[in-house]
């Protein structure tokens, strides 16, 4: 299994793990921050979403394979917490099966390229695109803080 610290839960597949990884090193080298597996307003879960420097929002959602391609019908509720939606997929994935009014990134361990840049929407509510910034923030946060003080998590308070 890759080493992976940012929640791996068991409902990732090698293959997401490694696309994730490539896609997170792709945004990072364009200035732009990610949370991996972020909850959204509506409750459903985000594979990385990302945080320009101008406050744009952007949500990857990973697909590795057909039959996760085929299986997923929530991706288009993505639209309403994002500026912009993408698709990242391993090289062996049949491109043809992506929407054409998506991004594309093709992305493996070691990095990621974007094949079709995602048309920009900027249509969220004010509340919305705060709300999904305060998760973004909180998430980052909090995984921050798990990484100094791992046992932090459970520790309900100090005793002597």
């Amino acid at each position: 299994m890759v080493s992976d610290s940012a929640l791996i839960d068991g409902r990732q597949s090698e293959t997401a793990l490694l696309v994730r990884r490539g896609v997170q090193r792709l945004l990072r080298a364009h200035g732009v921050v990610s949370v991996a597996e972020l909850t959204l307003p509506s409750g459903r879960r985000a594979d990385v979403v990302a945080l320009s420097g101008d406050g744009r929002i952007d949500i990857v959602e990973i697909k590795s394979s057909v039959a996760d391609f085929r299986a997923d019908e929530k991706w288009p509720d993505y639209r309403q917490h994002c500026d912009r939606l993408f698709f990242a997929v391993p090289s062996e994935f049949p491109l043809t099966l992506i929407p054409d009014d998506v991004g594309l990134m093709v992305a493996d361990w070691y990095g990621a390229e974007i094949l079709r840049q995602a048309p920009e929407q900027r249509i969220l509510a004010a509340a919305t695109r705060r709300a999904v910034v305060l998760r973004f923030a909180q998430a980052a946060a909090l995984r921050l803080h798990d990484l100094h003080d791992p046992k932090g998590r459970n520790a309900a308070s100090i005793t002597d």
